[in-house]
Parts: C-alpha cells; structure tokens; sequence
C-alpha cells in the first residue's frame, strides 16, 4: 500500500459522496459493533446530508490493486480558534496501518498553523481503538455522558502545541 496523498474532499458529485458514504458505512460498522449500538448518526447519512454538512472533509488515498481508493477521511468544523473532529474513519481493509493517525496529524498540523487552539474530539466509550489513538495524541478526557438507550459517548479536548 502506498499513500498517495491526504487531499481536501471536493464531494460535488453524487460518485464522490457516494464514495466517502461507502467508507464511512464500513467504518461506522466497526464503531458501532465495538459500543453495541447500531442507531448511531454517520450511519443513517445519505447524499443530501452530506452535501449539506458544514464539515469540512480530507480523505486518504492509496494505491492498490483496484487503483486508487479513498481508504480514510476525517472531517472537522471550526469555530473561531477551536476544531472540532467530527468523523474519523478508516475503511477495515485499511486498519492498523497508521492511516487514522496520518489523517489527525495532517489537520492538527494545518489548523494549528492557521491560529488553531484547541481540538475537540467525541467517540464512544467503548471505542478502545479510537480511545487509545486520540490519547496518543494528547487529547484528555473531558467527559462521558449517555446518549438513549445507554450508550456512552466520550469527548476528549487538547490545546494546539504551543498554547
């Protein structure tokens, strides 16, 4: 596998959203296998609600022997100095093969060069993987709280470097 690069998402036709859902289904799966809970959002998103997020997106790109695949992407909102990492997701074909990390370096690293400073990140509880990734990165955990019917959802917090 070969990286061929972290790219910004246009996702202005229907093949290029349909290609990112296709993703973020497989991912999303995984996520809610491992917290027990299927009715989670990035689950139930279709073409429209993705075109009309105010996310923005980067995908991770690799060669293989089906051509070029978006393996990952992330996506984040920013409100005046603060990001928040809405999604992250790797497809499973693709897992433990940094490509999560890859994707959290790029934007931390872009945002905080652009007066970012602090990230905001939300998974569930039960997500050890996803757990585990942001406190390698320094993110601290700044609370659980219950989402109907029980599950726990954790949000992790870490100022840019520097601040």
């Amino acid at each position: 596998m070969i990286a061929l690069s972290i790219q910004k998402l246009v996702l202005q036709t229907n093949e290029e959203i349909l290609t990112l859902l296709a993703l973020q289904i497989a991912s999303y799966r995984v996520e809610a296998e491992l917290i027990g809970f299927d009715d989670i959002p990035p689950l139930k998103d279709g073409i429209q609600s993705i075109r009309e997020a105010k996310e923005t997106f980067y995908g991770f790109f690799v060669d293989d022997h089906e051509g070029r695949s978006l393996a990952g992407a992330i996506s984040f909102e920013r409100e005046g100095c603060i990001v928040t990492i809405c999604r992250m997701m790797v497809h499973p074909n693709f897992f433990r093969r940094g490509i999560a990390s890859a994707l959290l370096q790029h934007i931390m690293k872009e945002q905080e060069q652009a007066g970012a400073a602090r990230f905001i990140v939300s998974t569930g509880t039960a997500n050890l993987p996803a757990i585990r990734l942001y406190e390698g990165y320094g993110f601290i955990l700044k609370r659980v709280f219950t989402v109907p019917p029980g599950v726990s959802l954790t949000t992790f917090e870490r100022p840019a470097t520097g601040h």
